[in-house]
């Protein structure tokens, strides 16, 4: 697996062009080839994003990702069988910020709604009253809440870690208002990025490489049956 420097700048996403019908969407979205892993004090948790439905909220959470924004913040929410939400990054983390961080940090991008569904797994952006409030904090759904869909700017969904959310679902809460909250830090260690497509070019040079090279022995292992 390759881990990127999260303190570089850059990175690009396959859009893919999807088809939408007068009912809803004809067919679930497709993930782009970027991978963020969540490296938390409970497990791993992966996540990939859809840059076609929410491209400006895609691009200001993975630049947060690569700037290292979410390193040391946490879960300040974990409500079984509803979410687990991110604080935002202003706030929530532990070390202090760099400029660049800071300046991302305090963005808001507008409410990219769309017509995907909130089930589990799927990653919704947080926000004020106003629709185009989100900033940095965002929710992973642990259950279906369609109360929420074309509310809440949908932008990805997990892609590994399942169990590392059922284990934070059964972590100890206490309640503060409308919020269930973990009585313990939810700390996200550490985090970093990698590419799909660059991982399957590297394990098809690999398989093309040792083919290579079975084909040279069997070629040899001929060549001195036919002439010893």
């Amino acid at each position: 697996m390759h881990k990127f420097n999260l303190d570089g700048a850059g990175g690009l996403f396959t859009v893919l062009v999807l088809t939408f019908s007068v009912c809803g969407l004809a067919e679930e979205p497709q993930l782009g080839s970027a991978r963020v892993v969540f490296q938390t004090d409970h497990g791993d948790i992966e996540f990939g994003f859809y840059p076609s439905v929410a491209p400006i909220t895609v691009d200001h959470i993975y630049k947060l990702v690569r700037l290292g924004g979410y390193n040391t913040n946490h879960f300040f929410r974990v409500d079984k069988g509803f979410v687990a939400q991110v604080a935002d990054v202003a706030n929530g983390r532990t070390a202090p910020m760099n400029e660049e961080q800071r300046v991302e940090a305090y963005k808001t991008v507008v409410g990219e709604f769309s017509q995907v569904k909130h089930v589990r797994g799927i990653l919704s952006m947080g926000r004020h009253e106003d629709p185009n409030s989100g900033g940095s904090s965002f929710s992973i759904l642990l259950g279906n809440a369609p109360h929420l869909d074309g509310k809440y700017a949908i932008f990805g969904k997990v892609t590994k870690g399942d169990d590392t959310l059922r284990k934070l679902e059964e972590l100890p809460t206490r309640r503060e208002g409308i919020f269930v909250m973990p009585k313990e830090r939810v700390t996200i260690l550490s985090t970093y990025y990698y590419d799909t497509e660059l991982e399957a070019c590297a394990k098809d040079r690999t398989n093309l490489k040792r083919r290579l090279e079975a084909s040279f022995v069997e070629i040899e292992r001929q060549r001195v049956k036919c002439f010893p």
